[in-house]
């Protein structure tokens, strides 16, 4: 581990369909870190999948091959690096979970950089990430123990968090997550690819109440999710308005669906937060973004007493980033923690890429 008091990670994104690649000069404690974002670049794909209303992942694949040296260029300029070998301590790389073939890209490109700067190399888990983006930029605090909201197009669960590096998921969907459901939902509406915050934008108009959509498990004990079956509610609403000639709005559909998603998270989420104690909520993943959700989890929050910290990223940082797999990166790097199941030392010829790889 260096001597100096900061520590810089260059880390690398590719688990989807962002190309990213961030520089951050971290320090503190592993349960207090600072983590100053210096340049975090981020190359969205969204106009190459569009016209096949989603991620293909081979494309995204050859996508992130020909943008990684480009995007790493400009992240050490915006760095003022001008030497990686001598000023990087650390390349981190997300490893999973994610699409396999863009994993690999981003792995590749992350393990020929770190043999070529002889620089300790370190897969990151991508949902881990995600749970620690509210620290990025130091703007929020966490007291433990703490429960993490992990909402986005591929993930829905809720983690405890012991400590930072220490987790235990209570619940996760067991179909479709809450982001992908908005997507195909979307669809359905014949809204544009990615269609969830079209679906977002239409309900702030809309009646809430409209509609009468279920909420899925929200009477089981356990903590887990599905919005399969929320997502065929609204198909067969859409069939039988058409066939029926009912008059309808996108804006009611829309609104009505979302409720019936943001109540399941909320409920449960309450519900984990009082049952387990937990002094801090963490919020994070794309679907961390919608207004709504950001809303009534603050207004929940509120309510509870004793009230936990609520730690919810800045909106830049809620979709897929490099810097969250850089801040990730650190607390694994001071505790020199290189063998656990979701971080990993590894010459470039060891680290593999895992799909399905869990918190």
């Amino acid at each position: 581990m260096p001597t100096k008091n900061i520590v810089t990670i260059l880390a690398i994104e590719t688990s989807c369909d962002e190309t990213s690649v961030a520089i951050l000069k971290c320090s503190g404690g592993a349960q207090r870190p600072r983590l100053d974002v210096v340049s975090n670049i981020v190359s969205s794909q969204i106009k190459l999948h569009a016209p096949y209303g989603g991620v293909v992942p081979n494309l995204a694949k050859r996508e992130h091959q020909k943008n990684l040296p480009r995007i790493l260029k400009l992240a050490l300029a915006k760095a003022d690096i001008k030497n990686p070998k001598t000023e990087l301590d650390a390349v981190a790389v997300t490893h999973g979970p994610g699409l396999e073939p863009a994993l690999w890209a981003g792995i590749t490109f992350a393990g020929e950089k770190a043999q070529e700067w002889n620089l300790p190399l370190m897969g990151i888990n991508h949902m881990e990430g995600h749970l620690i983006t509210p620290l990025l930029e130091n703007k929020s605090s966490i007291a433990y123990p703490a429960l993490a909201l992990l909402v986005s197009g591929g993930h829905t669960s809720l983690v405890l968090a012991k400590k930072l590096g220490e987790y235990k998921t209570i619940g996760e969907t067991v179909d479709d997550a809450a982001g992908e459901a908005f997507d195909k939902v979307a669809r359905m509406m014949n809204l544009a690819y990615p269609g969830g915050p079209l679906i977002s934008k239409l309900a702030r108009t809309g009646n809430r109440y409209g509609f009468s959509f279920p909420r899925p498990m929200i009477l089981q004990k356990n903590y887990n999710f599905s919005f399969s079956g929320l997502k065929t509610a609204v198909l067969y609403t859409l069939r039988d308005l058409k066939e029926q000639k009912k008059a309808y709005t996108n804006n009611d559909i829309a609104a009505s669906f979302e409720e019936a998603v943001i109540d399941v998270l909320i409920l449960k989420t309450q519900r984990a937060i009082q049952e387990f104690k937990v002094k801090t909520l963490i919020v994070g993943g794309g679907v961390a973004a919608n207004s709504r959700l950001r809303l009534r989890l603050g207004n929940m929050v509120r309510a509870l007493e004793p009230r936990p910290l609520f730690a919810l990223p800045e909106i830049r940082y809620t979709g897929d980033n490099a810097a969250m797999i850089g801040g990730a990166a650190y607390i694994h790097f001071l505790k020199k923690d290189f063998s656990s199941p979701n971080t990993v030392r590894a010459s470039w010829k060891t680290l593999k890429a895992h799909a399905t790889l869990e918190l």
